[in-house]
């Protein structure tokens, strides 16, 4: 057993998928993992994802050391999310994830021309 932020995993993937897995974090990590990005950037850059759920995948991974966000003292409030150097370890798994998708699918990985 492996014990981390408080929660027990039985090996080292389930960790990983806890961090990355669902529909969503993927995607997030995908988009900023070369541009700062605003909250409001990442929603149109995901459509199909609501504030609220939204919300809770930036404080996950912010939780998890694989993203930072920033707050500028403006008004209104400033906030960007980026990618931090522990989350940037994650690019390669992101860009497998995308050539396997790309595979099955029968196309290309579009994203590897970014």
């Amino acid at each position: 057993m492996y014990e981390k932020n408080g929660k027990m995993y039985s090996c080292p993937v389930e960790a990983t998928l806890d961090v990355i897995g669902g529909k969503w974090k993927p995607l997030i990590l995908w988009r900023i993992r070369k541009k700062i990005m605003r909250f409001s950037e990442l929603q149109k850059e995901i459509p199909e994802i609501n504030s609220k759920t939204l919300t809770k995948q930036l404080r996950e991974l912010e939780h998890d050391g694989v993203i930072s966000r920033t707050v500028y003292p403006e008004i209104p409030p400033r906030v960007e999310y980026s990618i931090t150097e522990f989350g940037e370890t994650l690019v390669p798994i992101i860009q497998a994830l995308c050539t396997w998708g790309a595979k099955y699918l029968g196309t290309e990985c579009l994203a590897q021309n970014e």
